[in-house]
């Protein structure tokens, strides 16, 4: 992917341009991580980048940002610009094309987010971000209270990258998101979620519910019950325990999360549980409750029956049997003969079910 990104910068300096890998796969490179994600920076307007490259397109982003594809892999390229008053706590009013790259990094974020790569493979760290690095900790490019203020959602942010970096807050930063923490009611709930999901889905997400926690941005964030999250790796785990109506959620979601929710409240070893909840539910129930998810799983697999088509029996057979049309009763002798298999007091032979069938019904 590094090979290819240099590629295409060295494209751009060969038609007159200049262009930077920026950002967090620059970052992440330094730090040994593996990333998918390269944006690039460029003096190019989106009309020009547009003209330069046939597999270019506009990005359903904001403000101008062009898509570029290279044998697979997409690059998101931006202009080097100036973003002038903020509006709603998230937005420019303007944003201004511009020809230098020190003032384009002086409008972003943080500094561990300014440092660039050239087509030659060399840093460019104007503004110290690789210090930051090696002292492990989280600071903004400029004032922070300034940077918050502009758009609330680099609050998350902050709490995002300290969490996945296991890095530390500057002094700065943790008082400007107290006083800003307000803000991020004006940010959507599904811009949110985004950041959410990515601390929570972080293999250090404990650090990123305690920094939500003490920095009290829960109640900003109208998150109930963060504090209830203990033991859930599963990230619609702990969803269910917050158990929001606020947030956006896919129809899928939203059923298991009400699923989790009931059987929260249940016996996840019971196999009438885990017949009718299924394993992966009753596994995120237990992991939510601290209980034993292998016993859970041996449980399940246990199961005389996981689904109504393993009986030994059809609706046909039932209705030969007993000489009768379709009808509610078959949901009746469902259940029971479901309930009977279950906790073993019923065979699943066609033979016994049907001899049990013909004495009760």
């Amino acid at each position: 992917m590094l090979e290819e990104a240099l590629k295409l910068l060295k494209e751009f300096k060969d038609n007159g341009y200049k262009a930077y890998i920026v950002g967090g796969y620059v970052r992440d490179h330094i730090l040994g991580i593996e990333s998918s994600d390269v944006d690039i920076t460029t003096n190019a307007t989106p009309k020009e980048i547009m003209e330069l490259f046939d597999e270019a397109f506009l990005s359903s982003k904001d403000y101008g940002t062009v898509t570029v594809v290279k044998k697979g892999v997409r690059f998101e390229i931006t202009t080097f610009r100036k973003e002038i008053n903020y509006k709603d706590n998230r937005h420019p009013d303007e944003i201004k094309y511009i020809d230098d790259l020190y003032q384009d990094l002086l409008r972003r974020d943080f500094t561990i987010n300014t440092i660039c790569m050239d087509e030659n493979g060399e840093i460019i760290d104007f503004l110290k971000g690789r210090d930051d690095l090696e002292k492990r900790i989280i600071r903004t490019v400029g004032d922070a209270k300034v940077r918050f203020s502009e758009d609330a959602l680099r609050i998350l942010r902050a709490i995002r990258f300290a969490t996945s970096l296991d890095f530390s807050l500057d002094k700065d930063v943790i008082e400007s998101i107290q006083l800003n923490k307000e803000l991020l009611k004006n940010v959507s709930y599904n811009k949110r979620r985004v950041e959410l999901d990515k601390i929570f889905t972080s293999n250090n997400a404990s650090k990123g519910i305690g920094l939500l926690i003490n920095y009290k941005l829960d109640k900003a964030l109208e998150l109930d019950n963060l504090d209830k999250i203990t033991n859930t790796d599963s990230l619609i785990g702990i969803w269910s325990v917050i158990n929001s109506d606020k947030y956006p959620f896919s129809s899928n979601e939203k059923e298991l999360i009400d699923n989790i929710n009931k059987v929260v409240k249940m016996d996840n070893y019971d196999p009438m549980t885990l017949y009718n909840y299924g394993l992966y539910v009753n596994s995120v129930a237990g992991d939510i409750k601290g209980l034993d998810k292998k016993k859970i799983t041996e449980e399940y697999n246990n199961l005389v029956i996981h689904s109504r088509s393993d009986l030994d029996i059809t609706s046909e057979d039932i209705m030969k049997l007993l000489g009768r049309e379709p009808g509610e009763y078959l949901k009746d002798i469902y259940e029971d003969i479901v309930d009977k298999i279950l906790y073993r007091k019923l065979e699943n032979e066609k033979e016994v079910i049907e001899e049990y069938i013909l004495s009760k019904y």
